[in-house]
């Protein structure tokens, strides 16, 4: 995978353990940026990235910002497609019951990257018989 950035001081996504599946990814600003409660804004990383044809990249929210502060990702995990070369903004939301202040070099998201395969879609008038059949939500019990 590539990556460029623009940040002159950026740190390159990194995995901070031997067995972890995501990256940290860092706040790119020129100062810090408040978060109001329940306000959802795109924070900008300085990172622009190509991944081969294939793959993508999914920003995931930080398990211990969400746990002690309540920010989130607005969309739960985001989609970077490998044709996209824009900057990766990250978008947050405060979720909280307090101001949150992000500061520049701040990580703020983990990012997994990720195979994938396109399937092709067949109409059809009918569909196999499971098991499970149309069972939907709590079928199986609580």
């Amino acid at each position: 995978m590539k990556i460029k950035m623009i940040s002159k001081s950026g740190v390159i996504p990194e995995y901070k353990t031997e067995g972890a599946s995501g990256m940290d990814i860092r706040a790119y600003l020129d100062g810090p940026l408040v978060m109001h409660p329940m306000e959802r804004m795109l924070v900008p990383t300085g990172l622009f990235i190509e991944l081969p044809p294939g793959y993508e990249a999914q920003t995931r929210a930080r398990s211990g910002l969400a746990v002690k502060y309540g920010i989130g990702l607005v969309n739960g995990i985001g989609t970077i497609d490998s044709d996209y070369r824009g900057e990766l903004k990250v978008p947050l939301i405060n979720w909280g019951s307090e101001d949150f202040v992000i500061n520049n070099g701040d990580r703020i998201a983990q990012m997994v990257i990720a195979k994938y395969e396109k399937v092709e879609i067949e109409l059809t008038d009918s569909l196999e018989e499971t098991e499970r059949g149309t069972g939907g939500f709590g079928h199986t019990g609580i």
